[in-house]
C-alpha cells in the first residue's frame, strides 16, 4: 500500500512527552490549570481527552489550551473530534484505535498533526499506510486506565513495535520516573501517560528529568539503539 504523506508538524525533541488529559482523576475535576503547568513545563504535546464533556464544553477548553500554548514548544491534539479540533484551531487530533481512519483523516486534512493508538502491529502499519504522524503503542505495563485493551504488552513487544514502522512510536500504559528509560532504550521516540504529568508533585522536575534521558543524541533523531532492558 502507497504510504500518504505526513506533516512535517511533530517537534524534533526526543523524546517526546505527552500528556494525556484526564480531569475526572483530579480534585474538582479542572484539568486547566494542569495543562497550563505542563506548557509552562515545556511538555511537547497535550492531547485532550475529555470524551464526556458536551460539545460546547470541550471547545472551550480546547480554545483556552490553545492559547495558552500558543507561541510555546507545546502543541495541543484533540482525542476523536475532529470538529473540534478544527473550531478551536488546535495543531492535531488523535485518533483512538477503533476510531475515523486515519487514511481519511490524511486526505481531508493533510497539514493536521496525526496520531493514532495501536495496541498491536497490524494496528501500527495501518496507521503509518494511513498517514499518520506518530503512534502511541500499549499498554507497555499494568496500568488501570488500560485494562479495557487486555494484559501489558512489554517492552520486547515495544522494541518490536518500534521496528515494525518508520514513524515515531510513543510508548504508553503504566509508564514512569523508573521504568520511561527502558522504553527509551527499547527505541520509543516519546513517553505518553496521563498520571506521569498529572500527578506529579514537581511537574517541571518530571519533565526536565525526561527530556534530560535523551541527552547527548543529535536533535531529531530518534532511531532505536540496542535493546537493554
Amino acid at each position: 500500500m502507497e504510504r500518504l504523506a505526513t506533516s512535517s508538524r511533530l517537534p524534533d525533541a526526543r523524546p517526546l512527552l505527552y500528556y494525556i488529559t484526564d480531569r475526572q482523576s483530579l480534585p474538582g475535576a479542572d484539568v486547566l490549570p494542569i495543562i497550563r503547568q505542563a506548557i509552562a513545563a515545556g511538555v511537547d504535546l497535550i492531547q485532550i481527552r475529555e470524551r464526556d464533556l458536551e460539545t460546547r464544553a470541550l471547545l472551550a477548553l480546547v480554545e483556552a489550551a490553545v492559547a495558552a500554548a500558543r507561541g510555546t514548544v507545546t502543541l495541543v491534539l484533540v482525542n476523536d473530534r475532529l470538529d473540534v479540533a478544527l473550531a478551536a484551531g488546535a495543531a492535531g487530533l488523535h485518533l483512538p484505535t477503533h476510531g475515523f481512519p486515519a487514511a481519511e483523516v490524511r486526505r481531508r486534512y493533510p497539514k493536521l498533526l496525526l496520531g493514532v493508538s495501536c495496541h498491536n502491529l497490524d494496528e501500527l502499519r495501518r496507521a503509518e499506510d494511513g498517514g499518520a504522524d506518530f503512534a502511541v503503542f500499549g499498554p507497555v505495563y499494568e496500568t488501570a486506565s488500560k485494562r479495557e485493551y487486555g494484559p501489558p504488552l512489554g517492552v520486547e513487544k515495544l522494541a518490536e513495535a518500534v521496528q515494525a514502522v518508520k514513524i515515531p512510536v510513543l510508548a504508553l500504559g503504566g509508564i514512569n520516573l523508573e521504568n520511561a528509560e527502558t522504553c527509551l532504550k527499547a527505541g520509543a521516540a516519546g513517553l505518553a501517560a496521563i498520571s506521569l504529568f498529572q500527578q506529579s508533585p514537581d511537574l517541571p522536575e518530571t519533565v526536565r528529568r525526561l527530556h534530560g534521558l535523551s541527552r547527548g543524541r543529535p536533535s531529531g533523531s530518534w532511531a532505536p539503539g540496542p535493546f537493554l532492558g
